[in-house]
C-alpha cells in the first residue's frame, strides 16, 4: 500500500558493478578499448587523435579537423557524405585542447563498410582547392560572428591568459588564419597527425573477433609513434582585466585558477566543494545571483580535466550593471564556504545528488565504456569510482571548509570580463 504523505526510502549507491572492457594492443603506445556486451544492433567507434588545438599555429589543427573528409582525388565531399548516408551511418568530429576525436556511429552490419569510407576519406584526403576555399570562407564568417559575442570573447581571452606560460595553449585564433590558403602547412599537419598520431581506440558494439581485427589492420597504420606528451607545468598571474564592448548588454564572466589533475588525492573531495558551490540547479551560486538577486539566468562552476592539469572555472552572463554586484556575491560564497561549515542537510543533498549522477553516467554499455575510458586516460583504473563513491560518502563538513580556504581565495583567480 503506497502511503502518499511519507516520502519515500532512500538508498546511497555502495558500488557499482562494472563491466570492464576487452583491450587490445594496436601497438606498444596505442590501444583498441571493446565494450561488446550491447543488447542491440547499434555499434559507435571512436578515433582519437594527437591532434587538438594545442598541436599547431595559426588555426591549422582545426582547420585541418574540419577538412577530414572533404574529398579525396576519386570522391568529393559530398559524395563521401552521401555514401556513409546510404548505409545509415553517421559521423561526428570533436576537437579539444589535446585531443581531436572522429567517431562513426551506425548498425553493426554495416560498420565494415563505413569504416572503409572513413579510412580512404582520411588516408586520401586531397585538400581540394575549392573545398579549402569554402571551409576557409566559413570559418572566417564564424570567427567574425564570434567576436560580436561577449561570451567567445571572454572564453578565448581567459584561455590566453589562464595559459599565458605556454605559446602551444595560450595562442588563441586570429582574422587573419583564414585569409589564405596554407595547404602545404595543412598536409605537413595531417600527415603528422592524423596519418601517424592515433592515440586510442575506442568500440562499442556486439561483434566478433575477426571484425575487430579488421579494424585494428585498417586504423592501426595510423598509430602514433611514441607516446603522446602534454603540458602540464603552468603558470598564470592572479589578475583582473576587462575587455570592453561598448555595444554589449551584457558582460561575460570567466574567472578560474589552476588546480590539479584527476589522479590528485583532492580531486573527488573538491568536486563535492565544486557542486555544492556551482555545479548543480540548486548550487549556492544559482540561489544567490540567479533565484535571490536575478542577475542572470545561469551560473555555474566546473573541474576541467587535462592531462596532467586541471583547472576550476566560473561562467556567467549578467547585465553590465550588475557586474561588480556580481562578483561580490561569488566573493561572499567562496568566503561563506571558507568561514562557515555547510550544514548536514545540505551536504545529504549533495552527496546523494552527486552519486545519484555517478550511477546515471553508469547506465548501459556506451556510458561504461566512456567512464572507463575517462580514468584509462589518466593512467587510473575503475577502482577510481568505487573510491570517488566512498569519498563523497565520507566527506565532512570540516574537509569541504579546509578545501575552500586551500583553494577558493578570491584573491588568487585570473578573473576576465567581457561586454
Amino acid at each position: 500500500m503506497n502511503v502518499r504523505t511519507q516520502q519515500p526510502e532512500t538508498k546511497q549507491v555502495n558500488q557499482i558493478s562494472f563491466v570492464k572492457p576487452h583491450i587490445f594492443d594496436v601497438t606498444q603506445h596505442v590501444k583498441l578499448l571493446w565494450m561488446k556486451e550491447v543488447p542491440n544492433e547499434t555499434v559507435r567507434l571512436d578515433l582519437f587523435f594527437d591532434a587538438g588545438i594545442t598541436r599547431g599555429t595559426e588555426s591549422i589543427p582545426a582547420i585541418v579537423h574540419s577538412l577530414l573528409l572533404s574529398g579525396t582525388n576519386e570522391f568529393s565531399s559530398v559524395e563521401i557524405h552521401e555514401q556513409i548516408d546510404a548505409l545509415g551511418g553517421f559521423l561526428d568530429t570533436d576537437i579539444s585542447f589535446e585531443t581531436a576525436v572522429v567517431s562513426i556511429y551506425c548498425l553493426r552490419e554495416h560498420l565494415r563498410n563505413i569504416s572503409n569510407i572513413v579510412a580512404n576519406a582520411i588516408q586520401g584526403l586531397a585538400f581540394r582547392e575549392t573545398e579549402v576555399e569554402d571551409v576557409l570562407r566559413s570559418m572566417r564568417q564564424q570567427f567574425a560572428v564570434n567576436q560580436q559575442k561577449v561570451k567567445y570573447v571572454a572564453q578565448q581571452q581567459f584561455r590566453k591568459h589562464l595559459f599565458a606560460s605556454d605559446a602551444d595553449y595560450s595562442t588563441i585564433s586570429a582574422e587573419s588564419d583564414y585569409d589564405e590558403s596554407k595547404v602545404s602547412a595543412y598536409k605537413k599537419y595531417w600527415k603528422e597527425h592524423y596519418l601517424n598520431g592515433l592515440t586510442r581506440i575506442t568500440l562499442v558494439g556486439d561483434l566478433e573477433l575477426d571484425e575487430v581485427d579488421a579494424l585494428i589492420d585498417l586504423f592501426g597504420k595510423w598509430a602514433i609513434d611514441g607516446k603522446a606528451t602534454y603540458g602540464g607545468d603552468f603558470r598564470f598571474q592572479a589578475q583582473r582585466i576587462n575587455f570592453p564592448k561598448d555595444d554589449a548588454v551584457q558582460c561575460a564572466l570567466r574567472m578560474g585558477r589552476f588546480l590539479f589533475p584527476k589522479a590528485h588525492p583532492d580531486y573527488i573531495d573538491f568536486q563535492v566543494l565544486n557542486t555544492i558551490l556551482g555545479d548543480y540547479f540548486g548550487s549556492r551560486l544559482m540561489s544567490n545571483i540567479r533565484e535571490d538577486k536575478g542577475y542572470t539566468y545561469g551560473i555555474g562552476s566546473g573541474v576541467m580535466d587535462m592531462n596532467h592539469t586541471g583547472y576550476f572555472v566560473i561562467v556567467t552572463e549578467v547585465g553590465k550593471e550588475v557586474l561588480e554586484n556580481t562578483l561580490h556575491e561569488i566573493k561572499f560564497e567562496l568566503e561563506r564556504l571558507q568561514n562557515e561549515l555547510v550544514p548536514e542537510d545540505e551536504l545529504d543533498l549533495v552527496k546523494n545528488y552527486m552519486l545519484g549522477q555517478l550511477l546515471k553516467s553508469a547506465d548501459g554499455p556506451y556510458a561504461m565504456l566512456d567512464m572507463y575510458n575517462s580514468v584509462d586516460m589518466h593512467d587510473l583504473t575503475l577502482s577510481f569510482y568505487d573510491e570517488a563513491i566512498q569519498k563523497i560518502k565520507d566527506i565532512t563538513p570540516q574537509r569541504i571548509q579546509a578545501l575552500a580556504k586551500q583553494y577558493l581565495n578570491f584573491e588568487d583567480f585570473l578573473i576576465i570580463t567581457a561586454g
